[in-house]
């Protein structure tokens, strides 16, 4: 019998930081993807740590900015079909 590969998701993780009713927006630079571009803090999350975990790392990476992960609040959990793949996200405050 032909063993059949286990369903996969690709999470990410998003930070909404608003201060003053502004969100905080970066725009894309040389990363090779949709360069130009506006979008929050965001990242994947790697394997062996929590959602609030990268989070944190990846505000820390993408905006130099330094968030304990109990000041995290999750706000949103979207799964989405992305053609050859699907991603579960996750948003914080």
């Amino acid at each position: 019998m032909e063993k059949k590969e286990r369903f996969k998701l690709i999470p990410s993780v998003y930070i909404l930081l608003i201060k003053e009713e502004k969100i905080l927006l970066l725009r894309r630079f040389q990363t090779g993807y949709e360069d130009g571009k506006y979008g929050l803090v965001a990242g994947h999350a790697d394997g062996g740590e929590t959602m609030r975990e990268a989070m944190a790392r990846e505000a820390g990476e993408e905006a130099g900015i330094r968030i304990k992960n109990n000041d995290l609040d999750l706000v949103l959990t979207m799964h989405r079909f992305c053609g050859d793949h699907e991603r579960i996200d996750f948003f914080s405050r």
